[in-house]
């Protein structure tokens, strides 16, 4: 009998990097792409229905958060194995990924087809790199990252990147789905948490952490 092969399918919205990743992919004996959104809400339901072996997912997405859409599928397709594939920074947002629901955490430009092939294989995957300082800082008891924004939570990481590209309180709540007095909690723990005195302090802060992040 003719082996099947095992179904990826991409979620990241820049079309060059999926094409990238389909090419890459359906070269590859055994693996085959079937299909590719680039947001939150398409993903969901594409994968719902679609039911691949694997999900590659870029963190930041169209019309929510790559993070959340991870908790989505760990419940509506736990049989769904997910890939990050992201240019965000790797001991920050690793730890998150892996908390989340993720199996795989892959800097854009690593060999993501064998870490395909790992996963499906029932392994997990992070880089040397990540998995010893995660090590070391968990022996010593301390934060993966040493940026204070491993303080905030997933929720409050997302509202803090939003202020950073520019988004105001209105435009965040229609982003997260939550109420404008919802963002304004959210952005009142985060000055709280980054010691941070004002609301111009906030999005200055923002501002500069967002600048600082690779883009993909």
């Amino acid at each position: 009998m003719k082996s099947q092969k095992a179904r990826v399918f991409i979620v990241d919205d820049h079309p060059l990097v999926r094409e990238w990743l389909t090419n890459l992919i359906d070269q590859q004996i055994g693996l085959v792409v079937c299909g590719e959104a680039d947001n939150t809400a398409q993903a969901l339901q594409a994968i719902s229905t679609s039911k691949p072996e694997v999900a590659v997912v870029d963190l930041a997405l169209m019309g929510g958060s790559g993070l959340e859409l991870i908790k989505d599928l760990r419940k509506t397709c736990p049989d769904t194995d997910v890939i990050v594939l992201s240019m965000h920074d790797e001991l920050l947002y690793a730890e998150r990924a892996f908390r989340a629901g993720a199996r795989g955490y892959v800097m854009k430009g690593e060999a993501t087809r064998k870490i395909i092939r790992q996963v499906l294989d029932g392994k997990r995957y992070i880089s040397d790199r990540a998995a010893a300082a995660m090590a070391e800082k968990l022996v010593e008891g301390q934060p993966v990252s040493d940026s204070p924004v491993t303080l905030l939570s997933d929720r409050e990481l997302e509202v803090f990147e939003l202020l950073g590209q520019g988004q105001e309180t209105r435009q965040i709540a229609e982003s997260l789905h939550v109420s404008a007095k919802t963002v304004q909690a959210f952005c009142a723990r985060i000055k709280e948490k980054l010691k941070l005195e004002t609301e111009r302090e906030l999005i200055r802060e923002a501002v500069r952490w967002q600048a600082n992040q690779p883009t993909a």
